[in-house]
Protein backbone atom coordinates (compact mmCIF):
# COMPACT_ATOMS: atom_id res chain seq x y z
CA UNK A 1 0.00 0.00 0.00
CA UNK A 2 1.23 3.56 -0.91
CA UNK A 3 1.33 6.01 1.36
CA UNK A 4 0.22 9.30 -0.01
CA UNK A 5 -0.58 12.55 1.92
CA UNK A 6 -4.01 14.07 1.21
CA UNK A 7 -4.05 16.51 -1.58
CA UNK A 8 -6.42 18.60 0.09
CA UNK A 9 -4.56 19.25 3.56
CA UNK A 10 -1.20 17.99 3.76
CA UNK A 11 0.70 17.35 6.76
CA UNK A 12 2.45 19.89 8.95
CA UNK A 13 6.64 19.95 7.94
CA UNK A 14 8.13 18.04 10.27
CA UNK A 15 5.46 16.18 12.13
CA UNK A 16 6.80 13.28 12.64
CA UNK A 17 6.24 10.51 16.14
CA UNK A 18 9.40 9.26 17.52
CA UNK A 19 10.59 5.71 16.95
CA UNK A 20 10.79 5.34 20.71
CA UNK A 21 9.16 2.14 21.80
CA UNK A 22 11.77 -1.04 22.01
CA UNK A 23 10.73 -3.95 20.92
CA UNK A 24 10.15 -4.92 24.68
CA UNK A 25 7.96 -2.16 25.47
CA UNK A 26 6.07 -3.29 22.40
CA UNK A 27 6.04 -6.94 23.60
CA UNK A 28 4.38 -6.21 26.83
CA UNK A 29 1.66 -3.71 25.36
CA UNK A 30 0.89 -6.52 23.19
CA UNK A 31 0.71 -9.39 26.03
CA UNK A 32 -1.03 -7.25 28.50
CA UNK A 33 -3.29 -5.45 26.43
CA UNK A 34 -5.86 -8.34 26.60
CA UNK A 35 -5.77 -8.13 30.23
CA UNK A 36 -7.57 -5.68 31.43
CA UNK A 37 -10.15 -4.70 34.61
CA UNK A 38 -12.43 -6.11 32.87
CA UNK A 39 -10.70 -9.93 33.23
CA UNK A 40 -10.62 -9.48 37.06
CA UNK A 41 -14.20 -7.76 38.17
CA UNK A 42 -16.53 -8.03 35.20
CA UNK A 43 -16.33 -11.83 34.25
CA UNK A 44 -18.25 -12.27 37.43
CA UNK A 45 -21.41 -10.66 35.81
CA UNK A 46 -20.91 -13.01 32.91
CA UNK A 47 -20.35 -16.13 34.44
CA UNK A 48 -23.30 -15.86 36.71
CA UNK A 49 -25.66 -15.46 33.64
CA UNK A 50 -23.92 -18.07 31.37
CA UNK A 51 -22.76 -20.50 34.13
CA UNK A 52 -19.87 -22.67 33.28
CA UNK A 53 -21.14 -21.76 29.16
CA UNK A 54 -18.91 -19.03 29.69
CA UNK A 55 -16.57 -20.81 28.15
CA UNK A 56 -17.74 -21.14 24.81
CA UNK A 57 -18.79 -17.03 24.63
CA UNK A 58 -14.96 -16.01 25.54
CA UNK A 59 -14.20 -19.14 22.98
CA UNK A 60 -16.17 -17.63 20.40
CA UNK A 61 -15.28 -13.84 21.23
CA UNK A 62 -11.64 -14.82 21.30
CA UNK A 63 -12.24 -16.37 17.54
CA UNK A 64 -13.58 -13.23 16.27
CA UNK A 65 -10.47 -11.47 18.19
CA UNK A 66 -7.83 -13.54 16.52
CA UNK A 67 -9.38 -13.16 13.14
CA UNK A 68 -9.55 -9.68 13.30
CA UNK A 69 -5.88 -9.01 14.63
CA UNK A 70 -4.77 -11.19 11.73
CA UNK A 71 -6.18 -9.02 9.06
CA UNK A 72 -5.19 -5.90 11.10
CA UNK A 73 -1.86 -7.21 11.61
CA UNK A 74 -1.59 -8.12 7.56
CA UNK A 75 -2.41 -4.42 6.55
CA UNK A 76 -0.43 -2.92 9.39
CA UNK A 77 3.03 -4.86 8.51
CA UNK A 78 2.41 -3.91 4.91
CA UNK A 79 2.09 -0.16 5.89
CA UNK A 80 2.41 0.71 9.95
CA UNK A 81 0.42 3.68 10.29
CA UNK A 82 0.03 5.86 13.54
CA UNK A 83 -3.67 6.03 12.69
CA UNK A 84 -4.15 2.11 11.72
CA UNK A 85 -7.68 0.55 10.77
CA UNK A 86 -8.53 4.32 10.23
CA UNK A 87 -6.06 5.24 7.69
CA UNK A 88 -6.93 1.88 6.26
CA UNK A 89 -10.48 2.73 5.94
CA UNK A 90 -9.36 6.01 4.13
CA UNK A 91 -7.80 4.16 1.79
CA UNK A 92 -9.83 1.75 0.80
CA UNK A 93 -13.32 3.16 1.05
CA UNK A 94 -12.76 7.05 0.86
CA UNK A 95 -11.84 9.86 3.45
CA UNK A 96 -15.57 9.84 5.01
CA UNK A 97 -14.78 5.98 6.35
CA UNK A 98 -11.42 7.03 7.62
CA UNK A 99 -13.12 10.22 9.39
CA UNK A 100 -16.08 8.41 10.49
CA UNK A 101 -14.47 5.39 12.63
CA UNK A 102 -11.63 7.33 13.60
CA UNK A 103 -13.41 9.90 15.72
CA UNK A 104 -15.44 6.52 17.18
CA UNK A 105 -12.54 4.96 18.21
CA UNK A 106 -11.46 8.42 19.65
CA UNK A 107 -14.64 8.63 20.87
CA UNK A 108 -14.79 5.69 22.96
CA UNK A 109 -11.20 5.41 24.75
CA UNK A 110 -11.53 9.23 25.89
CA UNK A 111 -14.90 7.56 27.64
CA UNK A 112 -12.55 4.97 28.67
CA UNK A 113 -10.45 7.43 30.59
CA UNK A 114 -13.46 8.44 32.48
CA UNK A 115 -14.39 5.04 33.51
CA UNK A 116 -10.43 4.04 34.41
CA UNK A 117 -9.85 7.24 36.32
CA UNK A 118 -12.94 6.61 38.40
CA UNK A 119 -12.14 3.30 39.47
CA UNK A 120 -9.07 3.76 39.61
CA UNK A 121 -10.07 6.53 42.36
CA UNK A 122 -12.40 4.42 44.22
CA UNK A 123 -9.88 1.67 45.03
CA UNK A 124 -7.22 4.38 46.09
CA UNK A 125 -10.24 6.20 48.42
CA UNK A 126 -10.68 2.72 49.82
CA UNK A 127 -7.51 3.14 51.02
CA UNK A 128 -7.37 6.72 51.79
CA UNK A 129 -11.09 7.26 52.73
CA UNK A 130 -10.01 11.06 53.86
CA UNK A 131 -9.02 12.40 50.18
CA UNK A 132 -12.42 12.56 47.95
CA UNK A 133 -12.86 9.99 45.12
CA UNK A 134 -12.65 13.16 42.94
CA UNK A 135 -9.35 14.43 44.37
CA UNK A 136 -7.65 10.98 43.06
CA UNK A 137 -9.38 10.88 40.26
CA UNK A 138 -7.61 14.24 38.88
CA UNK A 139 -4.34 12.93 39.94
CA UNK A 140 -4.27 9.76 38.60
CA UNK A 141 -5.85 11.43 35.32
CA UNK A 142 -2.43 14.55 36.46
CA UNK A 143 0.34 11.89 36.39
CA UNK A 144 -0.19 9.98 33.20
CA UNK A 145 -0.96 12.91 31.07
CA UNK A 146 2.37 14.02 32.29
CA UNK A 147 3.78 10.83 31.38
CA UNK A 148 2.20 10.67 27.99
CA UNK A 149 3.86 14.18 27.25
CA UNK A 150 7.08 14.04 27.99
CA UNK A 151 8.12 11.20 25.41
CA UNK A 152 6.64 7.92 24.17
CA UNK A 153 9.13 5.93 25.98
CA UNK A 154 8.18 7.32 28.95
CA UNK A 155 4.80 5.64 28.10
CA UNK A 156 6.41 2.77 26.89
CA UNK A 157 8.26 2.15 30.08
CA UNK A 158 4.66 3.13 32.48
CA UNK A 159 3.01 0.05 30.46
CA UNK A 160 5.69 -1.95 30.55
CA UNK A 161 5.66 -2.71 34.39
CA UNK A 162 1.66 -2.17 34.27
CA UNK A 163 1.72 -4.80 31.72
CA UNK A 164 4.21 -6.84 33.37
CA UNK A 165 2.30 -6.81 36.81
CA UNK A 166 -0.78 -8.00 35.27
CA UNK A 167 1.19 -10.78 33.67
CA UNK A 168 2.62 -12.14 36.27
CA UNK A 169 -0.41 -12.05 38.74
CA UNK A 170 -2.50 -14.02 35.93
CA UNK A 171 0.33 -16.47 35.62
CA UNK A 172 0.87 -16.67 39.45
CA UNK A 173 -3.51 -17.21 39.39
CA UNK A 174 -2.90 -20.25 36.73
CA UNK A 175 -0.37 -21.85 38.36
CA UNK A 176 -2.43 -21.72 41.97
CA UNK A 177 -5.40 -22.52 40.28
CA UNK A 178 -4.17 -25.58 38.38
CA UNK A 179 -2.26 -27.06 41.78
CA UNK A 180 -5.86 -26.72 43.50
CA UNK A 181 -7.87 -28.44 40.69
CA UNK A 182 -5.80 -31.52 41.05
CA UNK A 183 -5.37 -31.01 44.65
CA UNK A 184 -1.74 -30.61 44.90
CA UNK A 185 -2.14 -27.59 47.75
CA UNK A 186 -2.67 -28.51 51.17
CA UNK A 187 -6.16 -28.09 52.30
CA UNK A 188 -7.40 -29.20 48.61
CA UNK A 189 -8.17 -31.76 46.50
CA UNK A 190 -9.35 -33.06 43.41
CA UNK A 191 -12.04 -31.14 42.20
CA UNK A 192 -13.04 -32.96 38.94
CA UNK A 193 -15.59 -31.58 36.39
CA UNK A 194 -18.32 -31.57 39.37
CA UNK A 195 -18.73 -27.54 39.11
CA UNK A 196 -18.64 -28.16 35.31
CA UNK A 197 -21.60 -29.98 35.49
CA UNK A 198 -23.46 -29.67 38.64
CA UNK A 199 -25.82 -26.82 39.51
CA UNK A 200 -27.78 -27.34 36.26
CA UNK A 201 -25.37 -28.17 33.58
CA UNK A 202 -22.73 -26.81 31.53
CA UNK A 203 -25.57 -24.90 29.89
CA UNK A 204 -27.79 -23.95 32.82
CA UNK A 205 -29.39 -21.04 31.16
CA UNK A 206 -29.74 -22.81 27.58
CA UNK A 207 -27.52 -21.93 24.37
CA UNK A 208 -28.79 -18.41 24.05
CA UNK A 209 -26.86 -17.55 27.61
CA UNK A 210 -23.67 -17.98 25.28
CA UNK A 211 -24.02 -15.29 23.26
CA UNK A 212 -26.02 -13.13 25.73
CA UNK A 213 -21.99 -13.84 27.86
CA UNK A 214 -20.32 -13.20 24.38
CA UNK A 215 -21.97 -9.21 24.52
CA UNK A 216 -20.03 -8.99 27.66
CA UNK A 217 -17.03 -10.96 26.68
CA UNK A 218 -16.76 -8.73 23.23
CA UNK A 219 -15.74 -5.63 25.13
CA UNK A 220 -13.21 -7.06 27.60
CA UNK A 221 -10.91 -7.55 24.17
CA UNK A 222 -11.18 -3.72 23.11
CA UNK A 223 -7.63 -2.62 23.18
CA UNK A 224 -5.68 -6.01 21.39
CA UNK A 225 -5.69 -3.62 18.44
CA UNK A 226 -3.45 -1.15 20.30
CA UNK A 227 0.05 -2.36 19.41
CA UNK A 228 -0.61 -1.45 15.87
CA UNK A 229 -0.76 1.52 16.49
CA UNK A 230 2.11 1.88 18.54
CA UNK A 231 4.11 0.02 16.21
CA UNK A 232 4.53 3.37 14.02
CA UNK A 233 6.52 4.43 16.99
CA UNK A 234 9.05 1.77 16.95
CA UNK A 235 12.24 1.42 15.24
CA UNK A 236 10.95 -2.04 13.75
CA UNK A 237 7.42 -1.80 13.18
CA UNK A 238 6.80 -4.74 11.06
CA UNK A 239 9.22 -7.13 12.40
CA UNK A 240 6.44 -5.71 15.95
CA UNK A 241 3.25 -6.50 14.20
CA UNK A 242 3.96 -9.86 12.84
CA UNK A 243 5.07 -11.07 16.51
CA UNK A 244 1.82 -9.18 18.03
CA UNK A 245 -0.14 -10.42 15.47
CA UNK A 246 1.37 -14.30 15.83
CA UNK A 247 1.32 -14.24 19.71
CA UNK A 248 -2.55 -12.94 20.22
CA UNK A 249 -3.95 -16.92 19.79
CA UNK A 250 -1.96 -18.12 22.48
CA UNK A 251 -2.48 -14.91 24.73
CA UNK A 252 -6.22 -15.03 24.66
CA UNK A 253 -6.19 -18.91 25.02
CA UNK A 254 -4.10 -18.88 28.11
CA UNK A 255 -4.83 -15.56 30.08
CA UNK A 256 -8.89 -15.69 29.31
CA UNK A 257 -9.93 -19.04 28.84
CA UNK A 258 -7.38 -20.82 30.75
CA UNK A 259 -7.77 -18.12 33.82
CA UNK A 260 -11.81 -18.65 33.41
CA UNK A 261 -11.87 -22.73 33.49
CA UNK A 262 -10.29 -22.57 36.56
CA UNK A 263 -12.56 -20.35 38.39
CA UNK A 264 -15.73 -22.17 37.20
CA UNK A 265 -13.82 -25.79 37.70
CA UNK A 266 -12.49 -24.42 41.62
CA UNK A 267 -16.32 -23.19 42.31
CA UNK A 268 -19.75 -23.16 41.97
CA UNK A 269 -20.67 -21.04 39.25
CA UNK A 270 -24.15 -19.25 41.13
CA UNK A 271 -22.11 -18.54 44.27
CA UNK A 272 -22.52 -14.92 45.55
CA UNK A 273 -18.64 -14.66 45.67
CA UNK A 274 -18.08 -15.43 42.25
CA UNK A 275 -20.61 -13.20 40.88
CA UNK A 276 -18.95 -10.30 43.40
CA UNK A 277 -15.33 -11.28 42.50
CA UNK A 278 -14.30 -14.67 41.06
CA UNK A 279 -10.42 -14.05 41.19
CA UNK A 280 -10.80 -13.32 44.92
CA UNK A 281 -13.52 -16.06 45.29
CA UNK A 282 -10.68 -18.75 44.11
CA UNK A 283 -7.82 -16.81 45.68
CA UNK A 284 -9.86 -17.20 49.26
CA UNK A 285 -11.12 -20.55 48.29
CA UNK A 286 -7.46 -21.96 48.09
CA UNK A 287 -6.04 -20.02 51.52
CA UNK A 288 -4.13 -17.32 50.42
CA UNK A 289 -4.47 -14.51 52.76
CA UNK A 290 -5.17 -10.77 52.07
CA UNK A 291 -6.80 -12.13 48.91
CA UNK A 292 -9.35 -9.36 48.42
CA UNK A 293 -6.34 -6.54 49.22
CA UNK A 294 -3.92 -8.23 46.59
CA UNK A 295 -6.45 -8.27 43.85
CA UNK A 296 -7.21 -4.68 44.60
CA UNK A 297 -3.65 -3.70 43.60
CA UNK A 298 -3.75 -5.75 40.45
CA UNK A 299 -7.50 -4.48 39.65
CA UNK A 300 -5.79 -1.00 40.19
CA UNK A 301 -2.59 -1.68 38.32
CA UNK A 302 -4.58 -2.98 35.19
CA UNK A 303 -6.93 0.24 35.28
CA UNK A 304 -3.89 3.09 35.57
CA UNK A 305 -2.62 0.48 32.53
CA UNK A 306 -5.53 1.22 30.54
CA UNK A 307 -5.72 4.54 31.45
CA UNK A 308 -2.54 5.22 30.08
CA UNK A 309 -2.74 3.37 26.93
CA UNK A 310 -6.04 5.04 26.43
CA UNK A 311 -4.51 8.25 26.68
CA UNK A 312 -1.73 7.11 24.46
CA UNK A 313 -4.32 5.50 21.67
CA UNK A 314 -6.97 8.50 21.50
CA UNK A 315 -4.30 11.10 21.00
CA UNK A 316 -2.35 8.84 17.90
CA UNK A 317 -5.56 8.17 16.76
CA UNK A 318 -6.65 12.49 16.93
CA UNK A 319 -2.88 12.70 15.32
CA UNK A 320 -3.61 10.95 11.96
CA UNK A 321 -6.94 12.44 12.27
CA UNK A 322 -5.06 15.90 12.03
CA UNK A 323 -2.37 14.78 9.97
CA UNK A 324 -4.85 13.90 7.21
CA UNK A 325 -6.67 16.83 7.36
CA UNK A 326 -9.94 15.26 9.25
CA UNK A 327 -9.15 17.17 12.47
CA UNK A 328 -7.69 20.55 13.42
CA UNK A 329 -4.17 20.58 12.05
CA UNK A 330 -3.02 21.31 15.30
CA UNK A 331 -3.26 17.86 16.01
CA UNK A 332 -0.85 16.86 13.92
CA UNK A 333 2.09 19.28 15.47
CA UNK A 334 4.33 17.45 17.34
CA UNK A 335 7.20 18.57 19.98
CA UNK A 336 10.89 18.64 20.04
CA UNK A 337 10.84 14.72 21.12
CA UNK A 338 7.98 13.77 19.09
CA UNK A 339 4.94 13.81 20.83
CA UNK A 340 1.76 15.39 19.60
CA UNK A 341 1.12 17.56 22.88
CA UNK A 342 -1.92 19.29 21.08
CA UNK A 343 -3.48 16.02 20.31
CA UNK A 344 -2.67 14.83 23.62
CA UNK A 345 -3.91 17.60 25.71
CA UNK A 346 -7.03 17.63 23.51
CA UNK A 347 -7.93 13.94 24.47
CA UNK A 348 -7.23 14.71 27.84
CA UNK A 349 -9.73 17.82 28.37
CA UNK A 350 -12.33 15.91 27.06
CA UNK A 351 -11.31 12.96 29.07
CA UNK A 352 -11.68 15.10 32.36
CA UNK A 353 -14.95 16.61 31.43
CA UNK A 354 -16.07 12.71 30.98
CA UNK A 355 -15.13 12.32 34.71
CA UNK A 356 -16.32 15.58 35.88
CA UNK A 357 -19.96 14.17 34.49
CA UNK A 358 -19.46 11.09 35.88
CA UNK A 359 -19.37 12.44 39.35
CA UNK A 360 -22.33 15.24 38.48
CA UNK A 361 -24.27 13.42 36.58
CA UNK A 362 -23.54 9.71 36.51
CA UNK A 363 -27.11 7.81 35.75
CA UNK A 364 -27.89 10.52 32.78
CA UNK A 365 -25.31 12.15 31.15
CA UNK A 366 -22.49 9.59 31.61
CA UNK A 367 -24.32 6.81 30.89
CA UNK A 368 -25.70 8.54 27.42
CA UNK A 369 -21.71 8.96 26.93
CA UNK A 370 -21.09 5.13 27.99
CA UNK A 371 -24.08 3.57 25.97
CA UNK A 372 -23.31 6.10 22.96
CA UNK A 373 -19.93 4.35 22.65
CA UNK A 374 -21.00 0.65 23.73
CA UNK A 375 -21.20 -0.61 20.00
CA UNK A 376 -17.76 1.17 18.58
CA UNK A 377 -15.79 -2.06 19.20
CA UNK A 378 -17.71 -3.79 16.46
CA UNK A 379 -17.83 -0.96 14.28
CA UNK A 380 -14.19 -1.03 14.68
CA UNK A 381 -13.68 -4.67 13.89
CA UNK A 382 -16.31 -4.85 11.19
CA UNK A 383 -14.38 -1.74 9.25
CA UNK A 384 -10.85 -3.44 9.54
CA UNK A 385 -12.54 -6.94 7.95
CA UNK A 386 -13.80 -4.47 5.41
CA UNK A 387 -11.08 -2.88 4.68
CA UNK A 388 -8.59 -6.08 4.23
CA UNK A 389 -11.10 -7.69 1.88
CA UNK A 390 -11.11 -4.65 -0.41
CA UNK A 391 -6.87 -3.60 0.31
CA UNK A 392 -5.77 -7.64 0.09
CA UNK A 393 -6.24 -7.40 -4.02
CA UNK A 394 -4.09 -3.93 -4.10
CA UNK A 395 -1.59 -5.55 -2.12
CA UNK A 396 -1.39 -8.43 -4.24
CA UNK A 397 -1.54 -6.33 -7.54
CA UNK A 398 0.65 -4.08 -6.84
CA UNK A 399 3.21 -4.77 -4.09
CA UNK A 400 3.00 -8.55 -2.93
CA UNK A 401 6.35 -8.50 -1.02
CA UNK A 402 4.72 -5.87 1.55
CA UNK A 403 2.35 -9.51 2.44
CA UNK A 404 4.81 -10.57 4.96
CA UNK A 405 1.78 -11.05 7.30
CA UNK A 406 -1.51 -13.02 5.71
CA UNK A 407 -5.15 -13.45 6.65
CA UNK A 408 -5.84 -17.63 6.66
CA UNK A 409 -8.15 -19.28 4.12
CA UNK A 410 -8.65 -15.09 2.39
CA UNK A 411 -11.23 -14.21 1.36
CA UNK A 412 -13.36 -17.20 3.09
CA UNK A 413 -12.56 -16.73 6.77
CA UNK A 414 -12.80 -12.68 6.42
CA UNK A 415 -16.07 -12.74 4.80
CA UNK A 416 -17.02 -15.45 8.11
CA UNK A 417 -15.92 -13.07 10.14
CA UNK A 418 -17.94 -10.12 8.70
CA UNK A 419 -21.05 -12.60 8.74
CA UNK A 420 -19.75 -13.33 12.66
CA UNK A 421 -19.94 -9.64 13.82
CA UNK A 422 -23.37 -8.94 11.90
CA UNK A 423 -24.61 -11.91 14.35
CA UNK A 424 -23.54 -10.31 17.21
CA UNK A 425 -24.84 -6.94 16.19
CA UNK A 426 -28.04 -8.43 15.43
CA UNK A 427 -28.54 -10.56 18.67
CA UNK A 428 -27.41 -7.16 20.68
CA UNK A 429 -30.98 -5.99 18.93
CA UNK A 430 -32.93 -8.54 21.41
CA UNK A 431 -30.59 -8.08 24.51
CA UNK A 432 -32.61 -4.81 26.21
CA UNK A 433 -29.15 -3.44 27.44
CA UNK A 434 -27.46 -4.10 24.07
CA UNK A 435 -30.98 -2.50 21.99
CA UNK A 436 -30.20 0.64 23.95
CA UNK A 437 -26.55 0.44 22.98
CA UNK A 438 -26.15 -0.08 19.54
CA UNK A 439 -29.00 2.33 19.23
CA UNK A 440 -26.70 5.04 20.73
CA UNK A 441 -24.05 3.90 19.07
CA UNK A 442 -25.27 4.10 15.44
CA UNK A 443 -26.34 8.00 16.90
CA UNK A 444 -22.98 8.34 17.14
CA UNK A 445 -21.91 6.96 13.74
CA UNK A 446 -24.58 9.21 11.99
CA UNK A 447 -23.34 12.30 13.60
CA UNK A 448 -20.02 11.71 12.75
CA UNK A 449 -20.79 10.51 8.95
CA UNK A 450 -22.89 14.09 8.84
CA UNK A 451 -19.57 15.69 10.42
CA UNK A 452 -17.00 14.03 7.81
CA UNK A 453 -19.72 15.23 4.66
CA UNK A 454 -19.51 18.63 6.05
CA UNK A 455 -15.99 18.30 6.71
CA UNK A 456 -15.72 17.08 2.77
CA UNK A 457 -17.88 19.81 1.57
CA UNK A 458 -15.84 22.88 3.16
CA UNK A 459 -12.82 21.34 2.17
CA UNK A 460 -14.06 20.52 -1.55
CA UNK A 461 -15.38 24.35 -1.57
CA UNK A 462 -12.04 25.98 -0.39
CA UNK A 463 -9.48 26.91 -3.04
CA UNK A 464 -5.60 26.47 -3.06
CA UNK A 465 -4.87 29.82 -1.87
CA UNK A 466 -7.23 29.68 0.72
CA UNK A 467 -5.27 26.66 1.80
CA UNK A 468 -1.85 27.67 1.11
CA UNK A 469 -3.13 30.67 4.13
CA UNK A 470 -4.38 28.22 6.44
CA UNK A 471 -1.28 26.19 6.45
Amino acid sequence: MKTEPPTSAPPAEGAQLQAGLKNRHLSMIAIGGVIGAGLFVGSGAGIASTGPGILLSYLLAGVLVVMVMRMLGEMAAADPQSGSFSAYADRAFGRWAGFTIGWLYWFFWVVVLAVEATAGAKILHGWLPGVPQWAFALLVMAVLTATNLFSVASYGEFEFWFAGIKVVAIAAFLVIGALAVFGLLPGTHAVGATNLTGHGGFLPHGVGAVFTGMLTVVFAFMGSEIVTLAAGESADPERAVTKATNSVIWRIGIFYLGSILLVVTLLPWDSAEVKASPYVAVLDHVGIPGAAQLMNVIVLTAVLSCLNSGMYTASRMAFSLGRRGDAPRAFATVTDRGVPRIAILSSVAFGFLAVFFNYQWPDTVFQFLLNSSGAVALFVWLVICCSQLKLRRVLERETPERLTVRMWLYPYLTWATIGLIAFVMIYMCTDHDGREQMALSLVAAAVALVASWVVGRRRQAATPVDLGKSG
